[in-house]
């Protein structure tokens, strides 16, 4: 009788906590422009680069074609000149004769975060005092940079980041990825920050001043950092700084994935997060609105527990679909309900096997996660 009792409470505080994700994601004015954009300073966007497919050029383009009124300038970043992403980036500073955009072949590279180790000597070669840094799969609307710096005229500001979405889930397993991505991430963040204020950064997009980035030792302390977005803005809210999110959501395009890159890409991001904030990570498997309900009624097959079950179920389904139709504008399909539950029962397992080891693969290599965030290459 105590196991079920404990299955059904639990079953219970997942659904409330899953109402409660979804109203504070709600309240969030995902979209909505800035009206007033008079605060335009000089900006310098930060790319750094490795290799191509066919969705690099629209995304590189993207930052090319802002509608910004102020002086722009465009640093792209790779490890050799031989790079097939090169040629992408000359193409569009031909066709863009009038931008301030360079390619730079960064010389040796330091630590064993290489994206960090290319914005370290980016930051050497920038001329104005906002820096904006972009992933390299990143696609923004024309007005993005005029709406994503304006927090920055409140002085207390010390980075603005904004949400992001899987553009284009082309194969199964991405369907998977996208719900924890479109669905899940951005309202969970909303989550927490509605306990309190958010004091990590998310990387697709963040914008910030030089000067906090001196204060807390420029990318070169994040050089051995995995998750260098999460270690920047910690570093910056731990200096006293707000960390503010835009309301534009931005669009991450990626080429096919299978199942296993999947799956290695979401324990990677599972064993980051465990490591970045152990406590929270651990009890976040009490929000799982599919797994503790299945477990109630494999525990209590009665009529009753049926009818919690389906509640809950009915009650995930729909905050997944609304969640997922917020973000990306994308009406919900109805196999999107299966990847749902799919989604829930695959994180469990991740969950439980994120505690398990401190071994990941990123860009093809293998790691191993040190307790305080950093890697040693394996």
């Amino acid at each position: 009788m105590l196991v079920r009792i404990i299955f059904a409470s639990l079953a219970l505080l997942s659904l409330i906590l899953l109402l409660w994700q979804w109203w504070v994601a709600r309240r969030f004015p995902l979209h909505q422009r800035l009206e007033a954009r008079s605060f335009a300073p000089g900006v310098t966007l930060l790319k750094p680069l490795k290799g191509s497919d066919e969705t690099t050029e629209a995304g590189l383009r993207s930052w090319f074609t802002q509608v910004y009124p102020a002086e722009m300038q465009l640093l792209f970043g790779v490890a050799a000149a031989n790079d097939p992403v090169c040629a992408v980036v000359k193409k569009l500073i031909e066709q863009f004769p009038r931008l301030d955009a360079r390619l730079v072949v960064c010389g040796p590279l330091m630590g064993t975060n290489l994206k960090v180790s290319k914005l370290d000597q980016l930051e050497h070669e920038a001329r104005h005092e906002i820096f904006v840094v972009s992933d390299a799969d990143v696609k923004v609307p024309p007005d993005f940079l005029a709406n994503v710096v304006a927090p920055l005229q409140n002085p207390n500001v010390g980075l603005v980041n904004c949400f992001y979405q899987l553009a284009n889930p082309t194969t199964l397993a991405m369907r998977w990825e996208a719900i924890a991505i479109n669905a899940d991430f951005w309202s969970q963040v909303l989550q927490s920050r509605s306990l309190k204020p958010l004091d990590f950064a998310l990387g697709a997009v963040m914008a910030f001043r030089s000067r906090e980035l001196k204060e807390i030792g420029g990318f070169s302390a994040l050089a051995d950092c995995l998750a260098d977005d999460y270690q920047l803005g910690h570093r910056i809210a731990q200096g006293g700084r707000q960390i503010a999110l835009s309301q534009l959501v931005v669009e991450c395009w990626s080429a096919p994935m299978s199942w296993s890159q999947v799956w290695k890409h979401q324990l990677r991001w599972a064993r980051t997060i465990r490591v970045c904030q152990p406590l929270p990570y651990f009890f976040s498997i009490l929000s799982n609105a599919t797994l503790w309900p299945l477990l109630c009624l494999l525990a209590w097959p009665t009529a009753l527990t049926l009818g919690l079950v389906l509640t809950c179920l009915s009650a995930r389904i729909a905050a997944g679909s609304d969640l997922q139709w917020r973000l990306t504008k994308v009406p919900p399909r109805f196999t999107d309900a299966g990847f749902i539950i799919l989604k829930d029962l695959l994180q469990a397992l991740i969950w439980f096997l994120a505690f398990l080891g401190n071994r990941i693969e990123w860009r093809g290599e293998s790691f191993r996660l040190r307790r305080d965030g950093t890697l040693v290459k394996v």
